[in-house]
Formats: structure tokens, sequence, C-alpha cells
């Protein structure tokens, strides 16, 4: 029997961490090292954040530059890992009735590629990304990893990019700040017990948990990512959190990986 595959949350932050070796790419790299090698990864990112539930067809994905005011050097970063068209109708089929469009037109934003390169920088895994239904609310997104959860088991990388806390407005681009605001770490701290307990369900409503979700999730695009990772959370598993820090102030960098318990 094939090992049971974790279902991982990214926290993926600045763009430029795709070209930086930091904190944060040495400990993507190290999930890439130690978690066993899938044959293939579903990626659901904050930036394909559209008004339905899509699955990438094509089999050479392309790699989208989906941001603005970079260096130069970023736009020339490429991420060629091969695409998976069984993979996409496999979702199609675990998710019916849900309409699910087998999309031929967008390929791998920079929330799957940034973090990407670093835990599988041989772009050898085929890849798989999966739409963000704006219209959705939280409960939509927890059920349909809770669908897509079979796919830990057939050898399939779930894998949520986004950010727990994500306050652009509130960042600190000056770099004034000696450390993260007070409502960021309350979130995140919150949000850490939450998850370890297994206590899901305030996170699938987090309209509801007061000021300091509100300032952390101002737009759910970033958050909703995590909600598919839990879902597709089992009995037996355990989450970590492998990864750590807030960016700006506002960014948090948190990484949740479910994995299967040791005990």
């Amino acid at each position: 029997m094939s090992a049971i595959l974790p279902a991982v949350f990214f926290g993926h932050g600045n763009p430029m961490n795709a070209l930086a070796s930091n904190g944060y790419t040495e400990a993507w790299r190290r999930i890439g090292e130690e978690t066993p090698r899938p044959k293939a990864v579903l990626a659901i990112s904050a930036h394909w954040f559209v008004p339905e539930t899509g699955a990438t067809l094509m089999t050479a994905p392309r790699t989208i530059h989906d941001f603005g005011g970079f260096p130069e050097e970023l736009y020339q970063v490429q991420y060629p890992a091969p695409g998976d068209p069984d993979l996409a109708r496999r979702v199609q089929k675990l998710l019916a009735p849900l309409p699910v469009n087998l999309d031929e037109s967008w390929g791998l934003d920079h929330g799957t590629w940034s973090v990407l390169r670093h835990v599988y920088p041989e772009a050898d895994i085929p890849v798989v990304q999966l739409s963000i239904d704006r219209r959705a609310p939280g409960s939509f997104h927890f059920e349909l990893g809770r669908r897509l959860a079979p796919l830990r088991e057939e050898g399939v990388l779930i894998a949520g990019s986004g950010n727990l806390v994500h306050n652009l407005r509130a960042y600190d681009w000056g770099g004034d700040l000696r450390g993260p605001y007070d409502w960021a770490v309350r979130f995140e701290q919150a949000a850490r017990a939450m998850m370890q307990a297994g206590d899901f369900q305030p996170l699938v409503e987090y309209e509801k948990l007061g000021p300091d979700a509100a300032l952390s999730i101002p737009t759910p695009d970033h958050y909703l990512p995590l909600l598919y990772v839990l879902g597709a959370r089992q009995s037996g598993d355990e989450i970590a959190f492998p990864v750590e820090g807030v960016d700006g102030g506002s960014i948090s960098m948190l990484a949740a990986l479910v994995k299967r318990g040791t005990a």
C-alpha cells in the first residue's frame, strides 16, 4: 500500500521569494525533501480567483507572471512542470455533480510556481491548478477539500498557496516596524490553536471571528486555499507548522502540514 501523502498550505508571500534563498525558501525545500515524492500536485492558489471551479487540463501549462513592478529577472523565471489531464478529469469526477471547467487557458500562476520551484526545483512533477470560486462561502471550499481528500491515497500532493494573514494595506513597505502587528499575531495564534485542536468550524466561518480576523482577512482570496487543505484532513492526521514568520508586519508566512500521525 502506498503512503498517504500530506496536504500542505504554503504562505507564499512576496513573489521575489521565487528567486530568494532565505528561511522560508529553505523550509519549502526541506518539505520537498522530507515528503514522499508525489506522482502529481494539485495546487490551489490565491491567484486563480474566478467565478467558477476550474482545473487546468493542458499537458504543458504556461508560467504566468501575474504581477507588476518587479525586477526583470523575476519575469524571466519559467517553471516548466508538465500538466496532468488525467488528474484534472479525476478532480472533475470527485467533485461531481459540481460543474468543473476543464481549462486550457490558465497555467501556473506565481502562487504555485514561486513555491514549487523551491519544493521541486527540477519541475519534473506534474501540476494541475484548481481555481477558487470567488462567489462561494468558506463552507463550500472546505467541502471541496473533503471531497478531494482521496487523492492523497492516490499519490497526489494537495497544496494550497496563499497567506493566513494577508493585509497589503497595512504592510510595512518602509521597514519601520519592529515586529508584526498585534492583531496579526493574535489571529495567527488563535488559528494555529484551532487547527491543532481539529476545531475547523470557526475557521470555515472566519467572518465571525471578530476584528483580528477582519484585519487579517480583508479579502478571502489568500485565506481560502487553507480551507481546502484542512478539508483534506483524515482521521489519524496531525497538523505541523514547518514554516513560521510574519513579513512586513501583516503577511503571515505560516505553512500548515497535514500528515499522518506518528502515534
